[in-house]
């Protein structure tokens, strides 16, 4: 199995203090769906122009459950077409949906996926929350947030459990949960990467998310949110963290940001006006490419070693050159400061 040497390496530094360098990356939010070529088109600019990694929603509808042009893909068989097609970029899901796919088999198609990918693959999970897709796709969707973070943890569970079964385990891997049961697997899913590809967790919850990210994530995302939100979340899972006794700078932290760069008015206008909803707009870095990467310092000063950049245009590929070309060179000597 391949070590992930990326976050091995990351870990060592930050025990020895090290405070240097965010990892920028790609997140794609079509607005109105795409197809699977359209898809490929925009991780290949995003490997060309060097970005760390490419990301893509799990969602079967856009920001308006009534755009009837939206075309919707599913996350993972696209994530598995990337494996083969692109060479460099890490890929994965922020966020999976936890209620579109049992673990089991969630586990199983992520592994094969990072088989695929040579060890590139990375599992970013929530609890799932868009209800209308659910009922539009025929998904149960579970009544209560009590009941999907209840499954959600079961489903953390599971999957690490299945990854990390010994290889010369004889036992077979068991669970008996209140809502998912594994019996006696004798042949779990193998991932390429070692001990298993980095998980993902995070959001605004207060409690059970941070909770569930101390224990399972190898990177805990804060989600959006202003400066003061932004670093309680870093805060809340820190102390989770310390409350089970792991250190808190054992995991990689990120943060999301919406981006509309360009190097006029006009093209700063254009792209901003493609960003989904005012809330999203409202945590956006809108304007030049300085102010692209003064954001980007600003994340990386409350604790973010990790950046996505939310980009909801999927065909306007020169706007990742120039983000490739003027802010990313500037992310390998940001300091990032201690959550």
């Amino acid at each position: 199995m391949a070590p992930r040497s990326d976050d091995r390496d990351a870990g060592e530094a930050r025990e020895a203090g090290a405070t240097t360098g965010v990892r920028l990356r790609v997140l794609m939010e079509p607005r109105h769906g795409a197809r699977y070529d359209e898809i490929l088109a925009l991780a290949l600019a995003v490997e060309e122009a060097g970005f760390d990694a490419f990301f893509r929603s799990d969602h079967l509808f856009g920001v308006d459950p009534e755009d009837r042009t939206f075309r919707p893909t599913d996350c993972w068989t696209t994530i598995g077409g990337l494996a083969r097609d692109t060479r460099r970029v890490r890929l994965g899901a922020l966020m999976g949906a936890a209620t579109f796919r049992h673990p089991g088999l969630l586990a199983n198609i992520v592994a094969s996926a990072d088989e695929m990918s040579g060890g590139r693959v990375e599992l970013g999970l929530g609890t799932g929350w868009y209800e209308r897709e659910h009922e539009a796709f025929g998904i149960p969707f579970p009544p209560t947030a009590g009941e999907r973070f209840d499954r959600f943890e079961e489903q953390l569970a599971i999957i690490k459990g299945l990854w990390t079964v010994p290889e010369d385990d004889t036992t077979g891997f068991s669970f008996d949960g209140v809502h998912w049961q594994v019996k006696n697997n004798h042949a779990p899913p193998r991932p390429t990467q070692s001990p298993h590809p980095p998980i993902l967790i995070g959001g605004s919850g207060p409690k059970r998310t941070p909770a569930l990210a101390a224990r399972y994530a190898d990177e805990f995302n804060t989600a959006l949110g202003d400066d003061d939100a932004v670093r309680e979340r870093h805060e809340r899972f820190s102390r989770a963290c310390e409350a089970i006794g792991r250190d808190p700078a054992e995991a990689r932290r990120s943060s999301v940001v919406p981006v509309a760069c360009g190097t006029t008015k006009d093209e700063v206008d254009r792209r901003a006006e493609i960003i989904g909803s005012d809330f999203m707009r409202r945590h956006a870095a809108i304007g030049s490419p300085e102010l692209v990467t003064e954001r980007i310092a600003a994340l990386a000063a409350l604790g973010a070693d990790t950046v996505y950049l939310h980009i909801y245009d999927i065909h306007d590929l020169d706007h990742i050159a120039l983000i490739g070309a003027e802010v990313l060179p500037h992310t390998a000597s940001m300091k990032v400061g201690a959550p």
